[in-house]
């Protein structure tokens, strides 16, 4: 990793001057999987960008999560001004609000054919949390119909949205009021992660979707990840969480959501298909036990 970090990647992240180390920042009181206040365990002290973020796992249920992080204006903040400026020195190209439209249009078109034949109905009306740029809701919206709206914190991709005639809200998902309304698809692509607090936004979201309605929520496994690039290449500062296979279905059984239905990408990505129905708990002594399996096998990666 010490010569990762005096790569060409770690030059052009320098060269942004984003100093992490003196942004506002908080730190979680407690897992938002399980409550647990004194679970948990530091597995890193540095993301793949080579900057000073602590990652930690709760021994209770295995949930992964930066502490400290920055605060929700630190984020507003980061996102506005940092984000696509970052992740373009990681990978050595222009990634913005231009590319990514490029970069979504075959994401689009494998969640619409996942989604085709599992919709207990046509949509009228369909919800992108985190949307960016509208790609994914109006490519959703062409194949499988409704009126999409999109909401996201960035400005520069909300307006480009805004352009296509889409619906657009700024802000966060965990501080959407959407009153009365209901959808009948809520998708949240590749999000779930950038969230200050997953179970309350899933609990919201379980709210926004209408009764004989879908979701669809995808997460990036960091078992996976860390499978191919160590906790350290895993872990970055715009992922406030770290989800996996076992924790992302107990986070659904909480905010009443069913699976009915998953895929694993190349990439690591899971998608979960949902349908509403009742908060049930999850196995909490099942989860305990993948905690501790997760957590020797980070152990052993960092021997």
């Amino acid at each position: 990793m010490e010569d990762a970090l005096r790569s060409p990647v770690a030059e052009r992240v320098a060269a942004l001057g984003y100093d992490f180390a003196t942004q506002p920042k908080d730190r979680p009181s407690s897992c938002n999987l399980c409550g647990s206040v004194d679970r948990q365990v530091e597995v890193c002290r540095r993301d793949r960008y080579g900057l000073p973020a602590a990652c930690v796992v709760c021994g209770r249920c295995g949930l992964g999560y930066l502490s400290p992080r920055l605060t929700e204006a630190g984020y507003a903040s980061f996102y506005a001004t940092t984000y696509r400026p970052l992740v373009s020195a990681y990978h050595g190209r222009r990634i913005d609000a231009e590319t990514v439209q490029v970069d979504q249009q075959g994401y689009a078109a494998s969640l619409v054919a996942l989604l085709a034949p599992l919709l207990a109905r046509p949509p009228a009306t369909i919800l992108d949390v985190g949307g960016s740029t509208g790609v994914v809701a109006r490519a959703v919206a062409g194949a499988l119909g409704g009126r999409p709206t999109v909401i996201d914190p960035a400005p520069d991709e909300l307006a480009v949205a805004a352009t296509s005639g889409l619906e657009v809200i700024s802000g966060f998902a965990e501080d959407f009021e959407a009153g009365p309304r209901r959808w009948d698809l809520v998708l949240m692509c590749q999000t779930i992660d950038h969230l200050l607090d997953v179970r309350r936004t899933l609990v919201a979201l379980r709210g926004l979707t209408a009764d004989g309605g879908r979701a669809f929520v995808d997460v990036l496994d960091v078992e996976l990840v860390m499978r191919r690039a160590g906790i350290e290449g895993a872990v970055k500062i715009d992922h406030p969480f770290y989800l996996t296979g076992t924790t992302a279905p107990a986070f659904f059984k909480l905010a009443g959501y069913t699976i009915v239905a998953e895929r694993l990408t190349d990439d690591g990505h899971r998608g979960y298909v949902l349908a509403p129905g009742e908060p049930t708990q999850p196995d909490w002594a099942a989860l305990e036990a993948h905690a501790v399996e997760f957590l020797d096998e980070i152990r052993r990666q960092s021997a």
